[in-house]
């Protein structure tokens, strides 16, 4: 929120940002500008020095653009990923069917390189990465497996928020060879059918820690939290704002 529809994912994207300022933290949010967004609206403007890059994605070169507006009345930016090729379509996620977009893996691909290209470019170390939903579930893969090596996130910690299930069907299976051919290794058996439980299987597995962020959260969910033993809080918990700033300061070193 205010740039998509309301959804949990928008609300909370929005509200847990404006806590962490409120106590004193520093937020910059990042997000795909997919084309229901209203540029002119929400005074959108490209950063050129942040723009030009040409993300990779199944060995062809596609331009990363970088847009910035601001929250009213808020101090928070919020930074957009976009590509013409990605998302200028109005459709979000699904299509008007409620099917599954054919090149949502690519879509991940892209904003998650693009993401983590641009904090770079940025030159900020953030304390804390929280990501929201499926649409995030390949950050913490790439950045523990093919950013390693980038000091910038040497004491960054991953906390992502889980919600109940959102789609039915799968992404390409293509998904596992687009990730091969960016160089990461081992683990995408995982996802050999990309489904929305495989993906949060992954998520949870090279996260920090998780927050549960609907009230129903599926067993598989549930079962992946325990089998990989991360830290996690509740639902009840995550709307108190002490509990949730506390649980946020305990993964910073």
């Amino acid at each position: 929120m205010p740039y998509l529809p309301q959804s949990e994912k928008a609300v909370n994207s929005f509200t847990i940002s404006r806590k962490i300022n409120d106590n004193g933290g520093m937020t910059r949010i990042f997000m795909p500008k997919y084309g229901i967004i209203n540029e002119r609206r929400h005074q959108l403007h490209e950063v050129i020095r942040l723009s030009g890059m040409n993300m990779i994605i199944n060995d062809l070169y596609l331009p990363l653009i970088i847009k910035v507006a601001s929250i009213p009345k808020e101090r928070m930016q919020v930074y957009f990923i976009d590509n013409e090729e990605y998302f200028k379509r109005k459709d979000l996620l699904l299509d008007k069917n409620l099917k599954l977009l054919k090149d949502n893996d690519e879509r991940m691909i892209f904003f998650t390189k693009g993401v983590i290209e641009t904090v770079k470019k940025l030159n900020w170390v953030p304390d804390i990465i929280h990501l929201h939903g499926w649409f995030s579930s390949l950050f913490p893969i790439y950045l523990k497996k093919l950013f390693s090596d980038d000091n910038i996130f040497d004491n960054s910690k991953i906390v992502s928020s889980v919600y109940s299930k959102s789609f039915n069907g799968s992404l390409s299976k293509k998904i596992s060879e687009k990730m091969e051919f960016d160089g990461i290794e081992g683990d995408l058996e995982i996802i050999s059918d990309p489904n929305f439980e495989t993906l949060t299987d992954l998520m949870i597995k090279f996260s920090d820690s998780i927050i549960l962020s609907s009230e129903k959260i599926d067993t598989s969910t549930m079962s992946s939290i325990k089998k990989y033993s991360k830290d996690t809080l509740s639902y009840k918990d995550s709307s108190d704002e002490k509990k949730l700033i506390n649980f946020l300061l305990q993964n910073i070193n």
